[in-house]
């Protein structure tokens, strides 16, 4: 079933497919969030997190960040930072920017923003966490507020459910949950269970989140857990086509792989995306090309020759002639073989969308 965010104005979000995209810094920038858009199946994207430093103080990199379009809608905005009084603020920005929802970041286990109280920090005071929470929902009179969060800061100090509580009882429409701990970082497995308690212990919907690595996974967390949706972060940047593939075992049918045709297709439409965003400024403009080419070629036979090949291109000229070189000779390779695309059934027990 689709999920959605209520806010205590009339204002409501629909996420359907009950898929969420995750704020990556670096990454889920308005050319990613607008390509996963168009590719199907994301129901709610995120975009990068904001500091609420800069975006109240009109820092210019934080301004750059803000730029979004309406063809990614339903589309959230994720703020952070340690002060109320400042938070409240950039929420008031994210109400004025028209979004759908505005989503607090109490998960990130960064360093640099756990030593300035914010992210994953706001887990160590919770009466903090709280301030800031209540200070975000009173600025926001129609949009919907979510907060992302860790399971604690480390497996002594576990408190997800207690500032799940707290969410719930400060009027948060939903809640979404990274059960590894601040300390483990990407370490170790992301324990599930703590979800499923999670949901247990607050009314909300809650997001399940973390090593949700393959389209199979999302039924699989959906069952397990009891979750609402599920939100998938790292596992799109080498399988942008995942969210499609699990909204269509979500509603009973089968998915298939990505064929190369459409691995280089989705390099030369982020190709097309990132050019039209990064106007006249090729060094940042060849940096985003190189990184996520290499994310996306993995799997692809020969793939580590374009990835070696690229980080020497000096234009997107040759970037261009690069990659339509190298899919045309695996192409090519593969005439003759299979030309049906791989299939997969949707497993046994899938929830399946009304």
């Amino acid at each position: 079933m689709p999920l959605i965010y209520q806010s205590p104005g009339t204002r409501t979000c629909v996420v359907d497919p009950p898929l969420v995209l995750a704020p990556m810094a670096g990454i889920t920038d308005g050319t990613y969030r607008l390509l996963l858009r168009r590719m199907g199946g994301v129901g709610l994207v995120t975009m990068e997190f904001v500091s609420s430093e800069g975006l109240t103080r009109g820092n210019r990199r934080t301004e750059r960040l803000l730029r979004w379009e309406p063809e990614e809608r339903p589309l959230s905005i994720q703020i952070y930072g340690a002060d109320a009084t400042r938070m409240a603020e950039a929420a008031r920005r994210v109400e004025e920017e028209g979004v759908d929802v505005c989503d607090i970041n109490m998960g990130c286990p960064a360093n640099k923003i756990l030593k300035g109280c914010a992210g994953a920090g706001l887990m160590r005071d919770l009466e903090r966490a709280k301030g800031i929470i209540a200070a975000c929902r009173k600025a926001l009179p129609t949009t919907p507020l979510t907060v992302k969060f860790r399971a604690g800061i480390t497996e002594e100090t576990l408190n997800f459910a207690e500032l799940g509580r707290i969410c719930e009882g400060e009027g948060v429409a939903a809640v979404a949950l990274h059960p590894r701990t601040a300390k483990q970082m990407y370490s170790g497995r992301a324990d599930w269970s703590r979800i499923a308690r999670l949901k247990e212990a607050v009314r909300i919907p809650v997001v399940g989140n973390g090593d949700v690595e393959t389209p199979e996974d999302v039924p699989r967390m959906l069952r397990e857990t009891g979750c609402d949706a599920v939100m998938i972060g790292r596992a799109t940047m080498k399988n942008p086509w995942i969210f499609r593939q699990a909204a269509d075992l979500l509603a009973g049918r089968t998915y298939r792989v990505a064929t190369l045709e459409e691995r280089r297709d989705v390099i030369l439409q982020h190709f097309r995306l990132i050019r039209e965003a990064e106007e006249d400024i090729p060094k940042r403009m060849m940096g985003k090309l190189k990184t996520f080419t290499g994310w996306y070629t993995h799997g692809v036979p020969r793939g580590t020759e374009l990835r070696r090949q690229i980080q020497s291109l000096p234009s997107p000229e040759a970037f261009l002639e690069a990659v339509e070189s190298f899919f045309g000779l695996r192409i090519d390779e593969r005439e003759g073989r299979a030309s049906a695309p791989e299939v997969y059934d949707a497993p046994s027990g899938s929830p399946v969308l009304a």
